[in-house]
């Protein structure tokens, strides 16, 4: 029997966006749409394994070789320094890293800034790419509040809509980088599956081409 290409699926949004793609592929996910509580799924014919995770757990599972393929967020590949497993950019789930603080906020001035952030490494990057000096406080919560209480001058943070900064009273004062869903591969299951996961990836592509000029 064939080995079946498992594919780490971060769960949430992009876990329906993924699944909704892969079945306009034809590849059967009905067990993962009626999932419940399980969180290690097949389909039908069995070609196919799924597991279900948390968006940086993806990234664990194919860098050691649990999964041959995740379906993850630019931002986690981003932060955590891995975008060299990245193979294809799904072009959907989009939305940027901003920095962003109230309207009162001065970028360019050179004191030392306190910067609040879910992100501190992708924060860093961006601060030493800007030659500016800066204390990164990590946040896990609602990272919006920070320069609202006086515990940063800004924060960096994943933006869709600008909702709820707006919502909040603040502004965008630059984007560092786009975000959006990635495929990404493990080398050795690369080498070990090289037809079924390039072929995965060339119909991906294709439907990505497709619904692009469909929506020029």
């Amino acid at each position: 029997m064939t080995t079946p290409i498992t594919i780490a699926l971060t769960k949430g949004r992009l876990e329906k966006e993924t699944i909704r793609i892969l079945e306009s592929l034809g590849i059967d996910c009905t067990e993962v749409k009626d999932k419940g509580r399980k969180l290690i799924l097949q389909s039908q014919n069995r070609d196919f394994r799924f597991i279900l995770v948390k968006a940086v757990d993806v990234l664990t599972y194919v860098e050691h070789g649990v999964a041959d393929i995740g379906i993850v967020g630019k931002d986690v590949l981003l932060e955590n320094g891995k975008d060299d497993f990245e193979m294809l950019d799904l072009q959907f789930g989009k939305c940027d890293f901003c920095l962003a603080s109230v309207p009162s906020y001065d970028p360019e001035s050179q004191r030392r800034k306190v910067i609040a952030t879910k992100y501190p490494n992708v924060a860093a990057h961006y601060f030493r790419q800007q030659g500016q000096d800066v204390e990164i406080i990590k946040i896990e919560g609602s990272v919006e509040i920070a320069p609202l209480l006086g515990l940063a001058d800004a924060i960096v943070d994943i933006v869709e809509t600008g909702e709820t900064l707006r919502e909040n009273g603040l502004v965008i004062f630059d984007k560092l980088a786009p975000i959006s869903a990635r495929l990404i591969v493990n080398r050795t299951a690369l080498k070990k599956h090289t037809q079924p996961i390039f072929d995965l990836i060339d119909r991906l592509d294709t439907y990505i081409e497709n619904r692009q000029e469909a929506d020029v």
